[in-house]
């Protein structure tokens, strides 16, 4: 069997999610040689062609429509001390989804190399295990009512204001109103610690929220010609065009205005900064005390709570990998990373003794159970984990 025949049976088997420990390693090993960069190259390029074909028979790999999932689909467990991969954490933040791929096989690679018994051994420490989050939220309508979204059958929920509330057959929460719906009344859609869910707004926009958020707005969603939603947490934001209605969001400590656009707002209080990453279009930022910034795609603006208003490049597949399903570290130390678990999991979260000063790069699926997240970590070397109910111990 040559080495490109055998490269695709193993990447196969890695797709499925059929391959056993040594299968991963031997994929893991011919795809880091250099010896098989170009082989490495079309393959990838061949699985990325037939993901793209707009088709969607039983033999497809990927149907259209499914990026964000290739990156779960390859290798789920990947992260690395960044010091140690400087060169593939760069090339991650360049290049597209599938040279992305690439980094991740490859910086997987230098993990397996320096851990290569790490599947077989099993830390006591770890042998209690919690959950994932799931997809619910809490609607409360401005009269004060309160629905269960994971616990609400699917149809109408309610009428408030003119407005008919609807949870469709995938979980989406929908609005329609009427024309003589009024416009000062207030919903408020929020998820727990554990909860994830998506709406569909008046307008026709789209919001995801991340665990431990909210949006604000009025039922017709505007407010002296604009649409207004007010945003704690962290949410993403894919906005209907409407040239005569700007879109804003606003947190504590600033507002982001748009037309029509996509992109990201991570504003929770126990951040150290508000931070706003667009994806696609332009968008305007206006900080407290009148700093204002125009991002283009791929930039992120940082908003610190000194008012101090930054814009960088950044990779935009990290700023939303939570609304993709995955937890996606890019030179993220401890503290950082456990406060995503936190919220996603809803644990309690306790340093002991000195906490590392190392940092983190990778990827991990959001919807595995904790042990697998944290192993993950673990097997880095530089951390270490003790579970204890819903409290998760960490030490260096």
């Amino acid at each position: 069997m040559t080495i490109s025949t055998r490269l695709k049976f193993l990447f196969e088997r890695q797709l499925l999610h059929q391959n056993s420990a040594a299968e991963k390693n031997e994929l893991l090993l011919l795809m880091s040689d250099p010896a098989n960069e170009e082989l490495v190259k079309n393959l990838l390029n061949n699985y990325w062609e037939k993901f793209d074909e707009d088709a969607a028979g039983p033999d497809t790999i990927f149907q259209y429509g499914q990026g964000e999932e290739i990156l779960d689909r390859l290798l789920q467990e990947h992260v690395y001390p960044t010091q140690r991969s400087v060169r593939k954490l760069t090339m991650w933040m360049k290049v597209g989804l599938t040279a992305a791929v690439m980094a991740i096989f490859f910086g997987a690679g230098l993990f397996y190399f320096s851990n290569k018994n790490i599947d077989s051994e099993q830390s006591a420490s770890l042998t209690a295990d919690i959950a994932p989050g799931k997809i619910g939220a809490t609607l409360t309508l401005a009269n004060g009512k309160r629905i269960r979204l994971s616990d609400a059958v699917n149809g109408e929920l309610a009428k408030e204001a003119g407005v008919s509330i609807v949870k469709s057959k995938d979980g989406q929460l929908i609005y329609k109103i009427t024309e003589t719906a009024e416009s000062n009344k207030l919903n408020t859609l929020s998820t727990t610690n554990g909860e994830t869910y998506q709406v569909r707004l008046p307008d026709g926009s789209q919001v995801w929220l991340n665990s431990a958020s909210s949006i604000t707005y009025t039922t017709t969603l505007l407010e002296k010609g604009k649409r207004i939603v007010r945003l704690k947490g962290e949410g993403y934001f894919e906005v209907s065009k409407d040239k005569q209605h700007p879109f804003v969001v606003k947190t504590n400590n600033q507002e982001v205005e748009v037309l029509g656009t996509h992109f990201n707002v991570n504003a929770y209080e126990d951040e150290p900064a508000v931070k706003t990453t667009l994806l696609e279009g332009r968008v305007k930022v206006n900080g407290v005390n009148g700093t204002e910034k125009m991002l283009k795609p791929g930039q992120q603006a940082a908003l610190t709570s000194d008012g101090k208003l930054d814009v960088s490049e950044v990779s935009t597949d990290v700023a939303v990998a939570w609304k993709n399903k995955q937890f996606m570290f890019e030179s993220d130390d401890i503290e950082t990373i456990m406060r995503m678990i936190e919220r996603w999991y809803d644990v309690e979260i306790e340093y002991t003794g000195q906490k590392t000063d190392e940092r983190f790069g990778g990827g991990v699926s959001r919807f595995d159970k904790v042990s697998k997240v944290l192993k993950s970590l673990e097997s880095t070397g530089k951390v270490h984990f003790k579970i204890q109910g819903r409290k998760i111990y960490v030490s260096k």
